[in-house]
């Protein structure tokens, strides 16, 4: 590259990588969804497996699981991050070439995992099934992701780092511990590892991983989301600056503690399940601060969700944000707990901030992104945004209810005794009560899952619009000189 190309490509800002991120989170959201609705469809109807091994429940639900959360979650969290710190820092991301590298490390990784799932290579460790080659992978994209973020930060052209970036580089710091904590394990052959912990030790490392990479992979990192695409879709300040901070500190204190909750009623030590359990009732606080900090920030403004769908998906993931985090608390509590371990209320729980939280926002980002990205004033069509607001709400609502009714029956069923303490109902009994409520809950995910069919429909042909005009544009750093020949 030229001394005058470079010095061009400095003065604008790398969205190449954002572009990138952003069309792979639509594509691996579908795909995501797709192996959810099928899973759903084999509890529903078992013989739908065909038999074949590869397609079985057991290999296709973390296929499921990763999909989701790291291949469409996590690409909407790389391309929203580089997207926020430029703007909020006035300066392209450090290195180009490391960016890159994350974006094509991390499509490796999401493909190593589609194969080697089906296949049965496992951990077996929810949400870290990977075995440990690919694991090896992800701490080496990772780091580079870190490398490319704080640097990114450490080369600003504004003295404040705004709210987002610390929820960002939250997220960034703790996922890297987690992962490399928790996937410490003895290789004894390519394909097979076993974890380094043994026993109830291995419980705890693994529910203080699983439970925070709910609290910081699927929680920070959409809150840093959350508090620049509200105000930016809004064009309105924040509400509160001071809470925001105050919600950051109280947060990422607390959700450290809360994962022994997990492990209820098990051979962990009985002050470790109370101490997850009352630190998850803390954590009620600063969750509802922060969704009333974000919703807040419509004071003024409210008349805009009756026209503006984006802002809809927006406010509402919010809404979903606040029930979910008032209803693990509630089911941390060992009464509750003594009735929901085990059942479908805790799949109802897990998916109400999933498809209600994590998606709903991670749309509404990207419907604010993919225009802007490729030199649109708006989306190719709008009223699809409003059919995919109303598909993916309706869908959720279906599929939590059907799993909350189903859990709290499974959990009477089963604690259910004869006078002569004779259990009142067979296993297979609560299995027949649940099936309308399976089918219910398919439903809902079809639903789901044609709303982002039609988001991927929205956006190819908004991309397709772009690129044909010619319209793929550079965007200048603010205060950028320009380029010398």
């Amino acid at each position: 590259m030229s001394v005058a190309m470079a010095a061009s490509r400095a003065g604008v800002y790398n969205d190449k990588v954002v572009r990138q991120f952003s069309i792979m989170a639509v594509v691996w959201g579908v795909v995501g969804m797709l192996v959810g609705v099928i899973i759903a469809a084999q509890l529903t109807w078992p013989e739908l497996n065909l038999g074949i091994e590869w397609l079985s429940y057991g290999r296709l639900r973390p296929l499921h699981t990763n999909a989701v959360i790291f291949a469409f979650g996590g690409c909407a969290l790389f391309a929203t991050s580089y997207y926020v710190v430029q703007r909020t820092c006035h300066t392209r991301v450090i290195s180009d070439k490391l960016a890159a590298f994350t974006f094509w490390g991390w499509q490796l990784v999401i493909v190593l995992a589609a194969i080697t799932l089906p296949l049965g290579y496992t951990q077996g460790k929810e949400y870290a099934e990977l075995e440990w080659p690919i694991d090896l992978l992800i701490a080496v994209v990772w780091v580079a992701y870190a490398v490319v973020f704080f640097g990114t930060v450490g080369i600003r052209k504004v003295r404040h780092i705004y709210v987002a970036n610390w929820f960002f580089g939250a997220f960034i710091l703790a996922v890297a511990m987690l992962h490399i904590v928790n996937s410490a394990a003895l290789p004894v052959s390519m394909t097979k590892s076993y974890s380094a912990y043994a026993g109830v030790q291995d419980a705890m490392v693994q529910w203080w991983y699983g439970h925070n990479a709910v609290g910081f992979f699927l929680t920070a990192g959409f809150l840093g989301m959350m508090y620049y695409f509200i105000p930016k879709q809004a064009e309105r300040p924040v509400y509160s600056y001071r809470l925001s901070i105050v919600h950051f500190w109280a947060l990422i204190f607390t959700y450290m503690w809360a994962g022994p909750h997990h492990l209820h009623y098990t051979a962990l030590p009985d002050w470790v399940q109370s101490i997850g359990m009352v630190f998850s009732l803390i954590l009620l606080a600063p969750s509802w601060g922060g969704m009333i900090n974000g919703i807040m920030t419509l004071s003024g403004a409210w008349h805009k969700l009756r026209d503006d769908p984006i802002l809809r998906f927006l406010i509402v993931s919010l809404s979903f944000y606040g029930m979910s985090t008032f209803e693990g608390p509630m089911m941390s509590i060992k009464t509750v707990n003594a009735l929901s371990h085990y059942t479908d209320w805790t799949v109802g729980h897990v998916h109400s901030g999933a498809l209600g939280w994590v998606g709903l926002v991670s749309m509404g980002s990207l419907y604010f992104l993919i225009p802007r990205l490729f030199g649109q004033k708006k989306m190719y069509s709008v009223p699809a945004i409003e059919l995919h607001f109303w598909t993916a709400t309706i869908g959720i609502v279906l599929y939590i209810a059907a799993m909350w009714i189903a859990g709290v029956m499974q959990g009477l069923m089963w604690r259910a005794i004869n006078p002569d303490g004779s259990l009142t109902y067979t296993f297979v009994e609560s299995v027949k009560a649940t099936f309308p409520f399976y089918v219910i809950r398919l439903l809902g995910g079809l639903l789901y899952l044609g709303g982002m069919c039609v988001m991927a429909w929205n956006v190819y042909m908004t991309a397709r619009q772009g690129m044909r005009q010619g319209a793929i544009p550079e965007v200048r750093i603010p205060n950028a000189a320009p380029a010398q020949a």
